[in-house]
């Protein structure tokens, strides 16, 4: 069994959330033994995995039928999570429904990250068989840390006794930084750092104002290597994430792995998997944030970070190879 894994415009996305589930497939495979190729003129595979929804991922995928190769199609995208991204997102957002359904047609089989992901998909009519497969996390790299955390706390100048609150996530108004930048506003006793770039000639009038604004307890250090992020999971005293829309969503993932105490939004994408004071908090809004983070930073509620641990171990990228392995054999002796 050779795999190869396709993602169009790989280079442009490397610093995003699909450019890291892609780093985690090619992990997830090599602890399975599953020999693969991300080389487009390596002719010698028997499945091609495609992991973007762009006119040479859809060309790919026919000239892999016509070969007599099969296809998975790794549908990390949907019409929802489109629609509150960049300017012009809503306009467009029924014709991208229309061409992602046409893409994801192309696959014998399809892959993407949460039971919630797959019952979008199910909705739009799409026919063909889709598994529910996390993105997984590097529990090996994303860990309890406290030299990274005290570390992350030196090189932004922080003091020891500093109350930190991070976020994670590109420049747009689905990842909720708006509403991180009116916490900052509201709790200037406690300092706010968010991690994360994109470009802002491409963002809404609303975030552009949020990133661009001046407070002495907000930091946008931009885009920041991965030691960075886990550093500031380790070293902060709450990690936040607002987002509206997801399909799985890495950083909440690699927060639980860190043993961060976090607080998500209150959205269908995080009932199944996350519990309200069981392993994570939630927030319906940003009066529920800010009370949630004052009582998480004045102890009045209880850390959660051992047992966040076990989401992040559920989706082990060790587990997600064995899973892709069965869907690989499925797809190659049954289809």
């Amino acid at each position: 069994m050779k795999v190869l894994l396709y993602t169009e415009g790989e280079k442009t996305f490397s610093k995003s959330g699909l450019g890291k589930a892609i780093k985690h497939q090619m992990k997830a495979l090599e602890s399975q033994g599953i020999e693969y190729t991300t080389n487009i003129k390596d002719k010698d595979y028997d499945i091609i995995h495609i992991n973007f929804y762009g006119p040479k991922s859809v060309h790919m995928a026919k000239k892999a039928h016509k070969e007599g190769k099969k296809v998975v199609y790794h549908a990390h995208s949907t019409e929802e999570d489109f629609r509150g991204g960049f300017i012009f997102s809503k306009q467009i957002a029924p014709l991208f429904k229309k061409w992602l359904i046409r893409c994801y047609n192309l696959g014998d089989v399809i892959v993407t990250p949460t039971p919630y992901s797959k019952r979008i998909l199910e909705g739009y009519g799409i026919k063909k068989k889709i598994y529910a497969i996390s993105n997984g996390i590097d529990l090996e790299t994303f860990k309890p840390n406290k030299e990274l955390g005290k570390s992350f706390r030196e090189r932004y100048k922080l003091k020891a006794d500093d109350k930190v609150i991070i976020g994670v996530g590109l420049y747009i108004s689905r990842k909720g930084i708006v509403d991180f930048v009116e916490l900052a506003k509201r709790l200037p006793e406690y300092k706010f750092i968010w991690f994360g770039y994109s470009p802002l000639s491409a963002a809404t009038k609303d975030v552009r104002k949020a990133v661009n604004t001046k407070l002495p307890n907000l930091q946008f250090p931009g885009y920041v290597e991965q030691k960075d992020i886990i550093g500031g999971m380790n070293g902060c005293d709450v990690y936040i994430f607002p987002t509206f829309e997801e399909t799985e969503g890495i950083p909440i993932i690699e927060a639980c792995a860190c043993k961060a105490n976090a607080i998500v939004r209150d959205i269908p994408i995080f009932e199944e998997w996350l519990e309200d004071g069981k392993n994570v908090y939630k927030a319906k809004d940003v009066n529920e944030f800010e009370e949630k983070i004052k009582k998480i930073i004045n102890k009045e509620l209880p850390p959660l970070g051992e047992k966040a641990y076990k989401v992040a171990a559920d989706r082990d990228i060790k587990k997600v190879g064995e899973q892709l392995k069965k869907v690989y054999t499925e797809v190659l002796t049954k289809m």
